[in-house]
């Protein structure tokens, strides 16, 4: 199964420090079958930057379609502040957020959903879990409606 759509892909952004992570999470995805292009950052900053564009407007990802998987512990900022400033921003905030992280604290799960992440995986996942998470987030993209801006 794969998460594009017809005219508009569906860019996978990947946002943790830990190669070893990382490649795991990318065999996953691809175990389930999504073939969609991964964007692969190893800090805050710089995913944000992708993101939110040099000027930090967020116009950079106005037309792209976007699913965000997102570790907390990274080496320059927390995964909260990522969140936070996706989903404080008008072109990035109907974007899905996936935190996969290894703390599995009530109130920090909590936070994540207070500030907009769809779905909280603590690692090391339960990877069929993680792979019916990706498929459950396929089919939300595929009737999501992805407003046109004029």
């Amino acid at each position: 199964m794969s998460l594009e759509r017809p005219v508009h892909p569906v860019s996978i952004v990947m946002i943790e420090d830990d190669e070893g992570h990382a490649r795991l999470i990318e065999r996953n995805i691809r175990r389930a079958g999504v073939n969609n292009e991964i964007v692969p950052f190893q800090d805050g900053n710089s995913a944000l930057a992708y993101l939110l564009g040099p000027d930090g407007s967020g116009e950079a990802s106005a037309r792209r379609h976007l699913l965000i998987l997102l570790d907390l512990n990274l080496p320059d900022m927390t995964g909260l502040d990522v969140l936070e400033a996706i989903k404080a921003n008008p072109h990035t905030r109907r974007s899905p957020v996936v935190v996969l992280t290894t703390t599995d604290d009530s109130r920090e799960i909590q936070r994540c959903y207070d500030l907009g992440a769809n779905v909280y995986i603590t690692k090391p996942v339960n990877y069929e879990g993680f792979a019916t998470a990706i498929r459950q987030l396929g089919l939300f993209l595929s009737v999501m409606k992805v407003p046109q801006n004029p």
